[in-house]
């Protein structure tokens, strides 16, 4: 086979799941070896290598070492995970978008916070609450903690004409992150920024990233009454 017809890990990835679906390599199959797969299609192992390892970070094939690659009997989904800047989100749905810092606070690291993120009183953070507008109306009201150690340019940003949220993305990159989403019931600070009554449920998300096990930030990210999430895997 010429180069020009060669396969890509792309088209391999077609084969094998069409294989799959055809029954040829039915759920609980243990998958022939790369260099065979490698030969049956008429490209490097190499090539194998990243189309197996594509649709095995997919959740289509459980790779072990010295047990080789079998079906999963039960294929799942994983969600690819992108943390999303939130001018550009109220922008998609349409509305004028708005940003004002409402506080900025340069501190030694409280007990909580070192306690949750690994952290120790002598790290500095610094503690931001912020609030994102749709059309003029409350959207988002952001409490940020920044890890200055993992971000020390953060200490020289003011943050009044862009939000953490939107720097974060793009200066400091992350290689981990953990969600939690719940109602909860809304602070008589937080209900006057967002327009909303005290003890009002608000749909809430909780979210912390790291840099290479070091952690980044923490933010509490309460929205408007109404507010809906939609996803896509």
């Amino acid at each position: 086979m010429s180069d020009a017809n060669r396969m890509s890990y792309q088209d391999i990835k077609v084969k094998v799941l069409q294989s799959i679906r055809d029954n040829t390599w039915p759920p609980g199959t243990i998958m022939p070896g790369e260099v065979d797969l490698a030969e049956q299609f008429g490209c490097a192992r190499a090539t194998v290598n990243r189309a197996m390892r594509e649709l095995a970070e997919e959740g289509i094939l459980d790779r072990k070492r010295k047990a080789g690659t079998r079906v999963k009997k039960s294929p799942t989904r994983q969600a690819k995970f992108v943390i999303p800047v939130i001018r550009e989100e109220v922008e998609n749905t349409g509305g004028a978008y708005r940003y004002a810092l409402v506080s900025r606070t340069q501190m030694p690291a409280p007990g909580w916070l070192c306690a949750k993120l690994q952290l120790t009183p002598e790290d500095q953070v610094l503690h931001l609450h912020c609030m994102h507008y749709s059309d003029s109306k409350p959207y988002q009201y952001e409490d940020r903690w920044i890890n200055l150690s993992a971000a020390p340019s953060a200490a020289d940003t003011d943050f009044k004409e862009i939000g953490p949220n939107e720097w974060l993305v793009r200066e400091i990159p992350f290689t981990d992150a953990e969600l939690t989403f719940s109602a909860s019931r809304a602070t008589r600070t937080v209900a006057e920024y967002l327009e909303a009554a005290e003890g009002d449920a608000l749909f809430t998300i909780e979210r912390t990233t790291w840099l290479n096990q070091q952690t980044v930030t923490f933010a509490r990210l309460h929205f408007s009454p109404g507010y809906q999430l939609t996803t896509k895997l």
